[in-house]
């Protein structure tokens, strides 16, 4: 229907108490950015000159705390942390600097006196298109914490001028968009055009004898693109540290060749530009074609480059030479894209500083540690030796020159030609490619899942033969999320009740929400609870209303799945419980059904036709179940499209049940299920990633486990999987799947679905049709409990109570001790 602004969450008064003298100095700081920079007149001002002046306003602020937090560290000279990330989903920003530096209360009575309310002024701000999902969601997150408990820190990534698409369903169909974040200029960023490095790629490589006669390499590069930094401010909470996101912009060396523009080819003289500036253009170019996966190369190698340049002028600056980088820095790999940096630091090491081989190494693997987010070895990069040499030919010399040395000390400890080969930097099995996660892992003195189960896992099967050749160096960090963006921001009443219940601790201790337990069975609490929870889930009813025109209940239970859409997250088998539910309520149309409002969100990749398709059919089931007055409104279902953390900050307070049926043993951790589960949502969920871990703190009485294990996961595979058989023996499960294959859901094109049916018939190898039984159980069982109000709001204000361990804060304080080496606060 509509994908205009969403309204920011109500932002909470916080710990802020201002006096007048404050309130009168903000307005008029506001005033003056509003007539001064933006150009406006209060009495002519639109609600987004209104924000871009606020949020001026509030950057001030910030700076001088940003500059102190610099020249304390550099007096200091404290050891500092490098988060090197392809994305950095960071959301808005406006009330994440309000709220740390506890100027939340000061805004919304300085705007009062304008007669600008702040939640809408607050609710024009863009969401930064700079991520997919978790991981940059993670990020974010991880930055946050690291400015909050007093880790001096740079974030290094991409300044996507486009990033990732605006989703569009159109007749039920996924299209992408340019997501055009940037269209209206960024307040938050400052542009360091003194901050430009030169990033090479291609060309050749030649061999030079110095007077010394040692032998010196010499790359020549073919082309070379300028990285221009631009930095973003992030406050740490009650603005004790500001720390620097860094990202880079790519810039052609010569913008246009004005010989060729003179002589008429005025797109061609452009070309290098465009070819140049396309590096950071958007996340995740489409990778079905050679030229989609070369371009991913150049920016994965081009924020890598850029960043490294970076850290080492910066540790320059302030020591004499490069041999003790590894006591001042520590480069964190989140995720296998920025990989290519254990080469690329031999590089600068060697070519440029002269540093000898082993002692450069040495320094790479102290300084870099990389976290792991995936089992799904399709989901491990590789990159084709032909295009890697074509593209970064010194970069393959020296990866050929690390295995090279990799695989004779694996030799020497005994290993035979088989272990060699699973082991090697270079797959020589598929065409010859470079396995990425496994440069990563050796070029790393510490490897990390990121869940409990998740780091075992890694350890017995993708990485099980590195871990043994290279020692044990794989070690857990449970994923955390920053209370102060999804508690204190997204969920305002919540917070207000909790600070009301237990006291104002809770905003700064995470383990206070504990104190809550006592009041689990307090009726009066209860409903306090339920209370804040109804009055979420009538601003989701009316944001559902607003963009996909369906009205649905804000008294029925709000079921929801928001996330990635993947095959191994299983949307599917949620879609084909929800046809399992129709066709059992329209075939028992008199039974006590509990109403239910399933909810879904979540992008595709555009190459991902599968994905797409499973997107496809959640529309078309809504449709028809949205439309059948049989149902009588009992059963409703929404794909809210363009899903985005401003998307996800409305859906979560609202949300009654978490989906996180995930097939055990793939998905690593989740986010998304401890955000679910700290605003009051029970889980319905497999015992995969850190499911198990939020299953241990809430307890079994207050989360719904279904299905396989992941050691019955794996056995069910080693033995063979017959789908057609599990279908045959599940009378709901064969209806539904009948319904979706005979075009019930596609009565204009009845064989729609059938190929996706048969498909799973063939190969389901996420063991759909395997827990479907198990999970349809369970469903019935949060019916069940949603019957019992008691019961109901006893679990959730205990999934509360116990989840205040997912702190991001807890994380980043055991990275800082277990694998960084440096000071973090102990509180």
């Amino acid at each position: 229907m509509n994908d205009s602004p969403l309204p920011a969450p109500g932002l909470p008064a916080g710990f802020d108490a201002p006096d007048e003298a404050a309130v009168k100095a903000f307005r008029d700081s506001i005033l003056a950015k509003l007539v001064y920079q933006v150009g406006g007149r209060p009495e002519r001002a639109s609600p987004r000159d209104w924000f871009i002046a606020t949020a001026l306003a509030a950057r001030d602020h910030i700076v001088d705390d940003w500059r102190r937090s610099n020249d304390q560290t550099r007096s200091d000279d404290r050891k500092g942390v490098c988060y090197l990330s392809m994305e950095f989903l960071i959301g808005r920003l406006l009330s994440d600097a309000l709220g740390n530096l506890g100027l939340t209360e000061t805004a919304r009575r300085a705007l009062e006196g304008l007669g600008v309310d702040l939640d809408t002024v607050a609710g024009q701000e863009a969401d930064a298109a700079l991520g997919n999902g978790g991981l940059g969601r993670l990020a974010a997150c991880f930055m946050e914490s690291m400015a909050s408990v007093d880790v001096p820190a740079y974030g290094y990534g991409i300044r996507y001028e486009n990033g990732l698409f605006r989703q569009v369903i159109a007749g039920g169909i996924q299209h992408e968009v340019p997501e055009d974040w940037l269209a209206l200029g960024n307040p938050w960023e400052f542009e360091r055009s003194g901050l430009v490095y030169e990033v090479r790629f291609g060309g050749h490589v030649r061999s030079e004898v110095s007077v010394d006669g040692s032998t010196r390499m010499i790359w020549h590069a073919g082309e070379i693109v300028n990285a221009l930094a631009y930095d973003t401010p992030v406050v740490g909470w009650r603005g004790k540290r500001v720390n620097t996101l860094r990202l880079w912009s790519a810039r052609a060396t010569d913008p246009l060749q004005l010989g060729d523009f003179n002589r008429g080819d005025h797109v061609g003289s452009q070309s290098a530009r465009m070819r140049a500036e396309a590096i950071s253009r958007v996340l995740y170019p489409g990778d079905e074609s050679e030229a989609g996966q070369e371009l991913r190369l150049r920016q994965e190698y081009f924020f890598a480059s850029a960043s490294l340049q970076d850290i080492l002028r910066r540790h320059l600056s302030n020591h004499a030479d490069l041999s003790n980088l590894a006591e001042h820095i520590a480069v964190q790999l989140n995720d296998t894209h920025p990989a290519i940096g254990v080469a690329e630091l031999m590089r600068l090491l060697v070519d440029l500083h002269g540093m000898e081989w082993d002692a450069a190494w040495t320094v790479t693997q102290a300084v870099f540690s990389y976290t792991n987010h995936t089992l799904l070895p399709e989901a491990l990069e590789t990159w084709a030796v032909p295009m890697m040499e074509r593209v970064l030919p010194r970069h393959m010399q020296i990866i050929y020159l690390i295995n090279a040395r990799h695989l004779d000390r694996a030799r020497t400890g005994g290993a035979d030609d088989m272990l060699l080969s699973a082991v090697s930097l270079i797959d020589e099995r598929h065409g010859r490619r470079v396995r990425m996660g496994h440069l990563a892992f050796v070029g790393s003195h510490r490897i990390n899942g990121v869940s409990a189960l998740h780091s075992q896992l890694m350890r017995d099967t993708v990485f099980a033969d590195l871990n043994q050749v290279c020692g044990d160096r794989i070690t857990n960090k449970t994923n955390g999320i920053t209370f102060r963006r999804w508690l204190h921001r997204a969920n305002p009443g919540l917070t207000r009740l909790l600070v009301d219940a237990i006291g104002p601790a809770v905003l700064d201790d995470p383990n206070r929400l504990a104190d809550l337990v006592p009041l689990a069975d307090d009726a009066a609490f209860q409903q306090k609870f339920a209370a804040q929870r109804r009055a979420a889930k009538e601003r989701l009813a009316s944001l559902i209303a607003g963009r996909i025109g369906l009205r649905v209940d804000p008294d029925a239970l709000f079921d929801v799945q928001i996330k990635r859409i993947h095959e191994y997250k299983r949307q599917l088998l949620n879609i084909v419980q929800t046809v399992a539910l129709y066709n059992a309520m329209r075939a028992r149309p008199t039974a006590s059904w509990v109403p239910r409002v399933k909810i879904f969100a979540g992008k595709a990749a555009p190459s991902y036709h599968k994905a797409k398709d499973i997107i496809r059919l959640a529309n078309d089931v809504a449709a028809v179940v949205n439309d059948d007055p049989t149902l009588r409104g009992l059963l409703k279902v929404a794909f809210i499209p363009n899903y985005n953390v401003s998307l996800a900050e409305g859906i979560i307070p609202a949300a009654d049940l978490s989906e996180q049926i995930s097939t055990a043993g793939l998905e690593a951790s989740g986010t998304g299920n401890m955000k679910l589960a700290l605003n009051g949502a029970l889980t319905i969920g497999t015992l995969d990633g850190a499911n198990v871990e939020i299953d241990e703190r809430v307890g079994r009485d207050n989360i719904f486990i279904f299905g396989l294990t992941a050691e019955e996961v794996m056995e069910r595979k080693r033995a063979g999987y017959d789908a057609r058989a599990a279908a045959a023996a599940s009378p709901e499960l064969r209806g539904a799947l009948d319904a979706i294959a005979s075009g019930v859901f596609s009565p204009g094109e009845p064989g729609r679905y059938r190929g996706l049916v048969e498909g799973l018939m063939h190969d389901d190898r996420y063991l759909v049709t395997a827990d479907f039984d198990s999970y349809n159980t369970r469903q019935r069982d949060v019916a069940s409990r949603w019957s019992q109000p008691e019961s109901w709001w006893r679990s959730a204000v205990l999934n509360t109570a116990q989840v205040g361990w997912f702190s991001s804060d807890r994380t980043i304080r055991e990275y800082a001790a277990d694998i960084w080496g440096v000071a973090a606060d102990d509180s």
